[in-house]
């Protein structure tokens, strides 16, 4: 039977705290479109992306009204474009990110993600010209997402696509200066990539997926902070069972609105990915439920003791309600759209050192980061190296969204708009790397990538 404590306590999710379905994104296969006309095949994704996704947003809008369950996104994502186009005649691939772009439009989603390259073991032709292409074909679409693995624990680190990346981070702020580069809002760099993530902007179709998924993205920072509330001063036990139980119901959410979109498009349910996703919006911060634990400001001693903490209750009260849990699944900490955040760096408590000491306990890593547009492509690469080497060493996802917005300094803050927010311009080490990243080559995998 139902209990009325649970159907209240549930509604207050979402008229009190917050709670929303943060994304359901269907995942195409393009492998069908495959073909050596660069013209055919642009058209062939078009329409093939068209007709697959043609009632995503309506069954979307449909399931959020019936039950009452805000569901902020509707995505796509498809498979890396560089193994899609790789077997075309075309020497730039941004005609196909036209071509997505063109697609996500008329389906009506908000992102489509996949203009994507695999190159963590190496850098083939297709991969080149999509790295190549990633500048101009992020500044003339609006809604293309990109991003490019550069590492696994398995295969180790290509610093030669890492010393790419840098560069193609400080053309494409260029190309997008008037829009304080937010075209670098739409490129995310990987180690130990997934296949399954719905999540912007690293989202793609992998090459082990079936035809088409559903993926959804809980969220509900609101949800945890509001539960943490009732349980102050009480100890780190109570704490992390308080956690467990309320991303349980968070969870069970997702599941529900998973299950309908698959049963109403006849597509197969894929995962739910459990992340904390925060706004910028007042109740809906990551960084809020650290303090809440006892943390004067986000970023003060303690504060990667408290992100470990939640990003394993997430996980474990998230695994008990359902089977099919994958993505990146914890706590997102984006600068740009977390309020808490923002606050923090605002206040000093929060630098570019302290992020990257808490990406080692929780899901992603330096995530929409605006630092000074005068930051070298050598630097950025550096710190994409930093992070990568977190992921390969502790066999963890790790990624890297960092935007270098031209004219704007320490102390400047930069407008993104929508769920990506707003941001500080955070402080950069002033110490050179140049002739560190000048050198190429891959990092080793580490000893314990050997496990057969």
């Amino acid at each position: 039977m139902l209990d009325i404590a649970e159907i209240h306590h549930t509604r207050r999710m979402f008229d009190e705290n917050r709670l929303d379905v943060r994304t359901i994104t269907m995942g195409i296969s393009l492998r069908g479109c495959i073909t050596e006309d660069g013209r055919a095949l642009a058209e062939r994704i078009y329409d093939h992306i068209c007709r697959t996704a043609e009632h995503l947003v309506a069954t979307g809008d449909t399931i959020a009204r019936e039950y009452g369950i805000p569901i902020i996104n509707k995505r796509v994502s498809v498979t890396p474009i560089a193994l899609i186009a790789e077997a075309s005649d075309l020497t730039d691939y941004t005609p196909i990110a036209r071509a997505l772009d063109r697609a996500a439009s008329t389906v009506g989603v908000d992102f489509i993600g996949g203009f994507s390259a695999l190159t963590e073991n190496g850098i083939t032709r297709g991969d080149q010209i999509l790295l190549d292409s990633l500048p101009e074909a992020l500044a003339s679409t609006e809604r293309v997402c990109a991003s490019v693995a550069v590492g696994s624990t398995k295969a180790g680190i290509n610093m030669d696509a890492v010393r790419q990346i840098g560069t193609i981070v400080k053309q494409t702020a260029a190309l997008t200066a008037d829009r304080d580069a937010l075209g670098c809002a739409k490129l995310v760099a990987f180690c130990n990539a997934v296949e399954d993530n719905p999540f912007m902007a690293g989202a793609f179709h992998g090459i082990t997926q079936g035809d088409a998924a559903i993926h959804v993205g809980v969220s509900g920072p609101g949800v945890v902070k509001r539960a943490l509330e009732d349980v102050r001063g009480a100890s780190f036990d109570v704490v992390a069972e308080t956690v467990k139980q309320t991303a349980f119901r968070i969870t069970r959410v997702g599941q529900l609105v998973a299950r309908e979109a698959s049963r109403r498009l006849d597509i197969p349910f894929g995962i739910i990915d459990l992340s904390l996703a925060p706004t910028s919006a007042i109740g809906d911060s990551v960084a809020h439920i650290l303090e809440e634990m006892g943390l004067e400001s986000c970023g003060a001693p303690g504060t990667t003791a408290a992100l470990a903490l939640l990003n394993d209750a997430v996980k474990k009260g998230g695994l008990m309600a359902s089977g099919r849990v994958g993505g990146l699944s914890g706590a997102f900490i984006p600068v740009s759209e977390d309020l808490g955040m923002i606050e923090a760096v605002e206040r000093g408590s929060l630098s570019l050192e302290k992020l990257e000491a808490m990406t080692c306990v929780c899901s992603v890593g330096l995530d929409m980061i605006a630092v000074p547009g005068t930051t070298s492509a050598a630097t950025l690469s550096a710190i994409l190296a930093d992070e990568a080497a977190i992921g390969m060493i502790n066999n963890k996802t790790t990624a890297t969204r960092i935007i270098p917005v031209p004219g704007k300094d320490v102390g400047d803050v930069v407008e993104f708009g929508g769920l990506l927010g707003y941001a500080p311009i955070i402080a950069v080490n002033r110490f050179a790397a140049d002739d560190f990243i000048a050198r190429g080559g891959r990092i080793p995998a580490p000893l314990r990538s050997l496990t057969n």
